[in-house]
């Protein structure tokens, strides 16, 4: 933005001094993040730049910690062709952790959206009573410290007939910690909060009288629904569900506690590499993580400029 002619000089020094805090308060936020992608080239297995590396030696460089996450685990990382690809599939921990990670961020993705969408809708009716602490319980999951959170999903997932007070049921009767089921469900109840917060502000600029308008033609509730609700409010019902998506891939203090041995994810994976074997391919991971991350903050991006030209807004 073009400083304005009649800009006095105090204001012209400003808007550049604003420029210049502005830039180094990204650079302090973004260097972590950047730094780690050059790191995860290293030839050795160090975390630090190595000579040969600042001198950009092309030795310095290696892509060993990229293949090392289809290799550890093999039980023949020497083998070519479609027994490589085989055995990796089978056997490769990081492939093991990115399938439970993928199917378990995707159920719950399903489960959230469809949820937190059923509770926006609910709550952005006026007719709907005690919206504001019903809206506070539902967002409370973000709210919450997560080690509170996760602690409870524990003691109720491990033993839910007791704690509801069922009698007359086995002690261990729908027993949810270390089952997918559990994992899908704790995720899902950690993602329904960014549903109903991006669903409720498309919701905002909903026009309500287009509902009217259709039942009116003698278009029922459904129809209404799936012809003039959804299509408008649908680049908000998939922002929340992206978020919840990548609140599940991403998340792990909950997973520490529920998941058991056969649901490691990907960032439990990391957080048993860097307790028991340190090596760069932690970063490997991380660099496909933070693109894999740009990627979905993007597809965010384009849909809530689309939602914003659907409602007739200026895209900003």
């Amino acid at each position: 933005m073009a400083v304005p002619t009649y800009a006095t000089p105090l204001e012209r020094v400003w808007h550049y001094a604003y420029l210049v805090i502005c830039g180094l308060i990204f650079f302090f936020l973004i260097a972590p993040i950047v730094v780690i992608i050059p790191l995860s080239f290293n030839a050795e297995p160090y975390f630090t730049f190595t000579d040969k590396m600042r001198s950009f030696d092309p030795d310095g460089y290696s892509m060993r910690w990229y293949r090392s996450l289809l290799t550890f685990g093999m039980q023949n990382p020497d083998a070519s062709g479609w027994a490589f690809w085989s055995d990796a599939w089978a056997n490769a921990k990081w492939v093991q952790a990115a399938k439970n990670s993928i199917i378990i961020g995707v159920a719950s993705t399903i489960v959230a959206t469809v949820l937190g969408t059923l509770a926006a809708l609910g709550l952005s009716r006026p007719e709907m009573p005690f919206r504001r602490a019903i809206m506070a319980i539902l967002i409370s999951p973000m709210i919450v410290p997560l080690i509170i959170t996760a602690t409870g999903m524990f003691f109720f997932y491990s033993n839910p007939c007791e704690l509801l007070g069922i009698v007359g049921l086995p002690t261990n009767c729908g027993r949810l910690a270390g089952t997918y089921l559990g994992v899908i469900l704790a995720h899902a109840t950690l993602g329904i909060p960014f549903v109903i917060i991006t669903v409720t502000a498309t919701l905002v600029g909903f026009d309500q009288s287009l509902n009217r308008a259709a039942a009116s033609l003698g278009a029922n509730p459904r129809t209404t629904f799936f012809r003039v609700t959804m299509p408008l409010i649908l680049p908000g019902v998939i922002s929340g569900a992206l978020f919840a998506f990548v609140t599940s891939f991403d998340e792990v203090v909950a997973v520490l506690f529920i998941a058991g041995p056969d649901q490691q994810t990907i960032p439990r994976q990391m957080w048993n590499g860097i307790r028991e074997q340190i090596s760069p391919a932690i970063l490997a991971v991380a660099t496909l993580l933070v693109i894999f991350s740009i990627a979905l903050l993007t597809t965010v991006e384009l849909l809530r400029r689309r939602s914003e030209r659907i409602r007739g807004v200026t895209p900003r």
